[in-house]
């Protein structure tokens, strides 16, 4: 009896939160995940997320089946999610990279390739990541005001998807987005700026690769304000499909660990590829340590 106690406090348990309509690929991650651990001294359990899902029903999931950590499968917006079940819970949070777009996994390293992310839940190393509280919204990864985020509500209601879809729709809005004049409180001073767009960034890439935040780290109770002065067609095509950096002649960086930021017009404001309309002011501040992210161990 007590060799079966000790068995049971020792297994693994992993949840594994799935949301079936992420990305573009028809992948049956259940039953990929169910054969993955078919062998291995792992106990499982698969929660799909239906269309009206809430945290607070994933909060419930995870009470009932006290897991070891808990896996989102799906992209930015899923992880988001999930994070937001788990934060200051000392559940480790595990990632398979299924969405269109995953930017935190590829900030962080891990594979788009399944058998390769589900080696790192094995196998892997906990991270202590900050997130940021912006207007009173988690936010995971990266938010902006301006071009971006104007870009993400043409791209959502046009036809044309993937890559080539946000070019399309970053070039239109290119041309109907005057240059926003912002007042910006950071680390006790103001500053009045003209810009195209400004990423608040918790981190340093967008899931395409594109660098916009050469400085920043998860982990080290900071995040950037990056103000993009102007943008030319020639840089949105290099954010797109190069991965490379802006030009840093066009840019000002701030590093604070809160931020309040005033538009003399409203602007278009979105958090983590989620749009969410026009807003005047936006306030973020830091929220450190909150989560704990499953990452591949650097060797």
């Amino acid at each position: 009896m007590n060799e079966l106690f000790m068995l049971e406090k020792h297994t693994l348990k992993i949840l594994f939160v799935i949301n079936t309509g992420a990305g573009s690929s028809s992948r049956d991650w259940s039953s990929l995940i169910a054969e993955y651990f078919v062998l291995k001294k792992t106990i499982i359990e698969i929660y799909d997320l239906q269309k009206n899902c809430t945290i607070e029903g994933i909060k419930e999931k995870i009470s009932q089946f006290a897991p070891s950590q808990v896996v989102a499968v799906g992209g930015d917006g899923t992880v988001k999610l999930v994070a937001e079940s788990l934060i200051h819970s000392h559940i480790p949070l595990g990632i398979l990279p299924a969405g269109s777009a995953n930017g935190l996994a590829k900030e962080l390293g891990i594979s788009n390739n399944p058998e390769k992310a589900l080696e790192t839940l094995l196998m892997g190393v906990t991270k202590k990541v900050h997130l940021t509280n912006i207007n009173e919204q988690l936010c995971i990864h990266l938010s902006d005001i301006g071009l971006n985020a104007y870009a993400m509500k043409k791209f959502k209601h046009q036809g044309i998807r993937g890559m080539w879809g946000y070019l399309i729709a970053s070039l239109k809005v290119l041309w109907q987005n005057p240059l926003m004049q912002i007042e910006i409180e950071t680390n006790g001073e103001i500053h009045h700026l003209k810009a195209e767009m400004i990423v608040i960034a918790n981190a340093t890439q967008y899931g395409s690769g594109a660098v916009i935040n050469p400085i920043g780290k998860l982990d080290d109770g900071l995040f950037e304000v990056v103000v993009l002065k102007k943008i030319s067609p020639y840089e949105i095509f290099k954010m797109t499909f190069l991965n490379d950096e802006y030009d840093a002649e066009k840019i000002e960086i701030f590093q604070t660990s809160s931020l309040k930021m005033r538009s003399v017009r409203k602007v278009h404001f979105q958090i983590d590829g989620e749009y969410l309309g026009k807003v005047k002011e936006v306030n973020a501040d830091i929220i450190p340590d909150a989560l704990e992210i499953i990452v591949p161990e650097v060797s």
